[in-house]
Formats: structure tokens, sequence, C-alpha cells
């Protein structure tokens, strides 16, 4: 199985410039995903547009709305049977969506989602709304996928955010400028969650993980890997390998790469 996670910011679409859902499509057929995670799905809760681009991708959609952001989706693409499906019903900025599926493995349990983008401590709350969830799902095999806005505690950010100006530099510092913020992810770290890019690429050139920005821009950007997939155990041991998707249409289509692990679910 072959899971993908993207934000394509802003529904694929800018206001007043270009429509890049035509690359979006063509990105998705080129790494043809069982399972695709979206975020940012700007209007797609409104106008038809999750019921065309599932079409166009041949994948059966289940949406997750927003209240104050933007909705979120997992896409299912047959012969894979959903077994359940809805959104976490907690006050995400954006959406977080809930999707079981049928595996030979057992049922596979995906969460997708995309946490605040303005502060750590809102994104440590959306965290451990996670990963209630994830100890409700059904069986051992549980993936979270997303944009979770987030540094790797693992990695030194100091020069990094150093570059960035100020107004989007604290937005990954701690309350009063107090270090580097990276409580989400040490949070899914220490739930004994396995962060599967790093798992799968060790001694890999940081910069082969980053996913932010693109071709397309993102002047809010400085270099960094904010889009993970994390999974239990038994997740961890079933993958055969996890990659950011760079070149083609990948470069412009968003100012965020995806990111595609592939399942041994036999």
């Amino acid at each position: 199985m072959r899971v993908l996670t993207w934000n394509i910011r802003t529904g694929g679409r800018d206001r007043g410039g270009a429509d890049r859902l035509e690359q979006v499509v063509q990105v998705v057929d080129q790494q043809a995903p069982d399972v695709l995670a979206l975020q940012e799905l700007r209007g797609f809760d409104s106008d038809g547009l999750m019921a065309d681009l599932a079409g166009r991708v041949g994948m059966t959609p289940h949406l997750a709305r927003s209240c104050l952001g933007q909705p979120v989706a997992v896409l299912v693409r047959p012969p894979y049977q959903v077994l359940d499906a809805g959104a976490l019903r907690r006050p995400f900025h954006h959406a977080a969506a809930r999707v079981v599926v049928s595996t030979s493995a057992g049922p596979l349990t995906v969460l997708a989602a995309h946490l605040y983008p303005y502060s750590g401590g809102r994104r440590r709350m959306e965290v451990d709304w996670l990963m209630a969830a994830m100890r409700r799902a059904p069986g051992s095999l549980t993936l979270l996928a997303g944009d979770l806005n987030s540094l790797d505690p693992t990695v030194d950010h100091t020069e990094r955010l150093a570059g960035m100006p100020a107004i989007y530099r604290r937005r990954h510092l701690r309350r009063g400028g107090r270090g580097v913020d990276t409580r989400a992810v040490a949070r899914l770290l220490s739930a004994d969650l396995v962060d599967l890019w790093q798992s799968s690429n060790l001694g890999a050139p940081e910069a082969e993980g980053l996913t932010v920005p693109t071709r397309f821009g993102g002047a809010e950007f400085a270099g960094m890997r904010l889009d993970y997939l994390f999974g239990t155990r038994a997740v961890a041991e079933r993958v055969r390998g996890c990659q950011v998707i760079r070149g083609g249409a990948a470069d412009t289509a968003s100012d965020h790469y995806p990111l595609l692990t592939t399942l041994d679910l036999s």
C-alpha cells in the first residue's frame, strides 16, 4: 500500500492567480497512492471540488470540514474498502479526519491532520487530541499523516530560524522566545510512535527530508520538515520506504512537497 500526504496550498488555487489543480492531479496520478491525505482544501466543502478531484484521480473521498481554517481529507483507492470514516470532533483550527481501511494485515486507521500554524502550545494540544484518537483505533496498525507545522526535536534549528523574518520565526519559538518549540513532534515520539521518514532514511542528509518550501515559493519557510508520517510500531515494521517527492509538477503545484511511504500489508 502506498500512502501519500500533501498540503496543496489553498485548495490548489490562488486568489487572482493560477489554478494549480491540474498539477496536483498530475502528481497524484504519477505516484498512484492507495491512500491520499490532503490538507488546505479551501472551498472543497461547498462547491463540488472534492467530488471533482476524487473523480479525476479515481479515489473515494472522506472530507473533514473546518469551522476556522481549511478542510482536510483522506481519499482511498479501490479495491481497498473503508470500514469507518469521520471527522475528529475536537476544535482543531483546521481539521482532522479518521478513516479505517480494511487490509489483509488487519484494519489500518489513518488520521489526517493539519495543525495550528501560529502557536506551539496550541499544536501540542491538538496533538494530544490526535493521540487520544489513536488510542481508540482498532487493532495495532495506525498511521498519522499531515502538515503538523512543527519542527523535529532531534535537529538543531537555531541557525535556520535565525535567518527568518521575526513574524514567521516566532511561530516556532516558545512563549517569550525561550527556545525552539518542538513539543508537538516530541510528544508523538514520546508516545512510542515512529517518524517514518526518519526511520527509513537513517544517515541521509537532512535536506532530503525537507518538505518546504518548493520552487513555487513560501516566504514563511526556511527549508523545513513540517509534513510527517507517524506510525505505530506495527506500521513501522511494515514500511518499505519513505520519501519526499520532488521534481516535475511537484516543484510548483504547492509550497509543500508530498511525502510518500510504501507499506507491506500482505
